[in-house]
């Protein structure tokens, strides 16, 4: 317990020193707790090495905070790995993009295929977040496969931690590879067998049909929306009509009286 609290210190103690004393006195110690033999004290590293990446730079970061915490993502303690793949955003946020790419990027492969299903949704919780960091080519070939795999986890949590963060991706890949790629697994998700899973899907088709048009909404999804109206969760039903309220507001009146009132 003094090794656990040891690391909370450190983290505080960090952000109050000058860099060079950081990283002459903090930083070997927060790595040499990265390695401790208590899967617990590894586990507080993971949670706060993020904010030591702040306190003591660019270079001394890339040197050394960078591989402890690959070995943490790639820890053999599950509790581990959850920690540090709940961190992979704000981390990378503090990295330029090559490192993430070159570093991070092939751990998070890793773990959206992790034994554990808490780790996956630990990182499906936030990996939608590193597409504005990395930029459009690296979300596109890297980040596209890896967000589809979760898509498709046998565990609702994971789907449902990408869905809800979709929009993050949206803005970043465009409107038609968003429509080639990770529509049709929308559109599968809309009949998942899991309800919170459908309820989510719902929730995020105003904003999609916001972004794809009237025209493409109503060749893709329109159907759909009239679909989740005879749902046998009533859930689902109350949450379908609200959708079609919205959906009215965003394409007008002549569409709502064309598409909804005959329904």
């Amino acid at each position: 317990s003094v090794r656990l609290l040891a690391v909370e210190g450190c983290a505080a103690l960090g952000k109050l020193l000058e860099p060079q004393d950081c990283v002459a006195h903090i930083l070997p110690v927060i790595v040499n707790f990265s390695q401790d033999k208590s899967w617990r004290v590894r586990y507080m590293v993971a949670n706060q090495l993020y904010e030591l990446c702040e306190a003591v730079g660019p270079e001394p970061t890339r040197m050394d905070l960078v591989p402890a915490y690959v070995r943490l993502l790639r820890d053999n303690e599950a509790e581990v790995r959850i920690a540090a793949a709940g961190k992979v955003t704000k981390f990378c946020r503090i990295l330029n993009p090559e490192l993430a790419i070159q570093h991070i990027l092939p751990c998070v492969k890793e773990l959206s295929s992790d034994s554990s299903q808490h780790v996956r949704s630990a990182l499906a919780s936030v990996i939608m977040g590193m597409a504005p960091l990395l930029g459009k080519d690296a979300t596109i070939e890297q980040l596209l496969p890896i967000f589809l795999s979760l898509l498709k986890d046998e565990f609702p949590d994971v789907r449902l931690n990408i869905i809800s963060k979709l929009d993050q991706v949206n803005q970043v890949i465009g409107i038609d590879l968003l429509s080639q790629s990770l529509l049709p697994a929308i559109v599968e998700l809309a009949e998942d067998r899991h309800w919170r899973v459908r309820l989510a899907i719902i929730e995020y088709i105003p904003l999609l049909a916001s972004q794809l048009g009237v025209g493409f909404f109503d060749d893709k999804l329109g159907a759909l929306c009239m679909q989740w109206l005879q749902d046998k969760v009533y859930s689902i039903r109350d949450a379908a009509a609200n959708n079609l309220k919205r959906l009215a507001e965003e394409f007008g009146p002549e569409w709502a009286m064309q598409h909804i009132t005959p329904q």
